[in-house]
């Protein structure tokens, strides 16, 4: 049985290497996108996948994402929640559109794409829901109050999912990554970006194919006893702060 995933934030940086690896396992793959109609074009022409375009700040527009996905795929039985966007800086000059943004688009797209796809899951007896969340939502970080609670936000859902659905035969599990090499990362400042990397023990940026690396492993059929967890890729900074 051929199986369908649907990556949100599917075209660009990390989402885009998780769709590259999971069309090579052998499953129809849908990538997400918001505004970036040039990289959507050049991620479905490269890669053979569809993508869609859709706000997955809006829950109506994430069920019109869906039901494409699933008129031209079948059922999604793979979900990984990557989108996410950054509005940085500091709590006491930040705006209230800077933390709406940002919860509406890293914390709420969890909720609404994931309510489109549960029940179906749940009836199938098969479901894997993969949530991409950051190093910063275990640790926090200056300037980041919106986007560490977001993150820290999609842990807890991880695991109350997990809970509620493991007898279902579906899992839930959130990846937190550290500093990836990305587009959004390499438009740092040089030299906060060489700041950061001195604090990483391994002394390099992540790849984002070490990312598709475990959403393959965790989207497989071998994968399900693994439920409620939090994997942490950053290269050890975890471990120094």
């Amino acid at each position: 049985m051929t199986r369908t995933a649907f990556v949100t934030g599917g075209t660009r940086g990390i989402g885009k290497a998780i769709v590259q690896r999971l069309k090579e396992d052998g499953l129809q793959v849908a990538a997400g996108y918001s505004g970036n109609t040039e990289a959507a074009e050049a991620t479905a022409r490269e890669l053979g996948v569809m993508v869609v375009k859709g706000n997955v700040g809006s829950f109506e527009d994430c069920e019109r994402a869906v039901r494409e996905v699933e008129a031209q795929l079948g059922p999604i039985d793979v979900l990984v929640n990557n989108a996410g966007i950054t509005r940085d800086g500091f709590f006491h000059k930040m705006s209230a559109d800077q933390w709406s943004d940002v919860i509406r688009v890293n914390m709420d797209s969890v909720f609404n794409m994931t309510r489109q796809v549960i029940n179906g899951m749940r009836d199938r007896g098969f479901g894997r829901i993969v949530n991409i969340s950051s190093i910063n939502g275990q640790k926090g970080q200056i300037g980041q109050t919106n986007y560490s609670a977001a993150k820290a936000g999609m842990i807890g859902f991880t695991k109350a999912l997990a809970l509620e659905n493991a007898r279902k035969g579906v899992t839930v599990n959130c990846i937190a990554p550290g500093y990836i090499d990305t587009e959004m990362v390499g438009a740092m400042d040089q030299k906060v970006l060489d700041a950061i990397v001195a604090q990483i023990p391994v002394g390099r940026l992540g790849k984002g194919e070490a990312i598709a690396d475990m959403v393959s492993w965790l989207s497989g059929e071998r994968a399900g006893y693994v439920t409620g967890c939090t994997l942490s890729l950053n290269g050890g900074q975890y471990l120094v702060g």
